[in-house]
């Protein structure tokens, strides 16, 4: 239980406004302080939080994602970039607030990406773990023998257009299991660089962002029909930034993988994918090799 100072304290809903100040507690925990994915992740989602009650910023926060055609009965939730801030870490801050926030969501399935940290609190409020991510980061370094990105070698690539998004929806929607609109039209704002790939027909087989986080450059979402297809997406990408990639791989895509860190990115972290109320993630995880970032599931 929260100390008794602490279990008086209001939950909020964050606006974009709160940007700045979650970007602070992020640098408080010693993460990044991610201005530009906190500001798409509060304006396609919900933020919590909870003042400091020393008038330092924020205490503790969350931010919540719903996806499909119902914002009031969504068919799945994700919860991403819980914060405590160090001084009041330890204190039950994080699970007053995991709690009330999954009350509020219920009965709507939830997800979540959970370091090694947040694991047994997660477990302990009813999670399951049903997969794993690694992330990988480093600059991109092409072997002898690849195609040269754009080439007619292997799956075409092309930068997205305005006409591409229909499609686009339509392909991300029957991968990721359910409707995200609100989310992946913000892409083209958000990303650098949005590619698509298309068969001999022209039909979509996939696509992928890059979007800049700090010093890296984030691939994601990344959705392929198969790993050529990935490959493919990433080496285009790749060529069009100076700055290092970093990704989260689903860890069944071994394939992927195996190439990428041949190619100069190293593993750096292990999230476990988890979900509550539900026994796994819709969709078809063949195909989806990399989400937008983990903090929306």
């Amino acid at each position: 239980m929260p100390s008794s100072h602490l279990a008086s304290l209001t939950i909020r809903p964050l606006t974009i406004e709160d940007v700045p100040r979650c970007a602070d507690l992020s640098e408080d925990r010693g993460w990044p302080r991610e201005d530009h994915k906190w500001g798409l992740l509060l304006s396609a989602g919900t933020g919590y939080g909870i003042d400091a009650p020393d008038g330092q910023g924020l205490a503790a926060c969350c931010v919540v994602t719903s996806y499909g055609h119902s914002p009031r009965s969504p068919e799945l939730t994700a919860i991403g970039m819980v914060l405590v801030a160090e001084r009041y870490a330890r204190q039950g801050l994080g699970r007053r607030l995991m709690t009330e926030v999954c009350e509020e969501l219920a009965p709507a399935p939830v997800t979540l990406h959970a370091t090694p940290n947040g694991l047994p609190l997660y477990e302990e409020l009813g999670f399951e773990t049903v997969g794993r991510a690694e992330m990988v980061r480093g600059r991109f370094r092409p072997l002898p023998g690849d195609p040269a990105p754009f080439s007619d070698t292997g799956p075409r690539i092309r930068p997205a257009v305005a006409g591409d998004l229909p499609a686009l929806l339509r392909l991300d929607h029957e991968v990721f299991g359910t409707d995200r609109t609100h989310l992946i039209t913000r892409l083209p704002s958000f990303a650098d660089r949005l590619l698509v790939a298309e068969d001999a027909a022209g039909a979509l087989t996939g696509f992928a962002a890059a979007w800049p986080n700090m010093d890296t450059h984030v691939v994601g979402p990344l959705i392929a029909a198969d790993t050529s297809v990935a490959r493919a997406l990433v080496a285009a990408l790749a060529a069009g930034t100076d700055r290092p990639l970093r990704t989260d791989v689903d860890v069944r895509h071994e394939e992927l993988l195996a190439w990428l860190r041949a190619r100069g990115l190293e593993t750096i972290a292990f999230n476990a994918v988890m979900t509550h109320r539900t026994p796994g993630l819709p969709g078809d995880w063949t195909r989806r090799f990399a989400p937008l970032t983990v903090a929306a599931g």
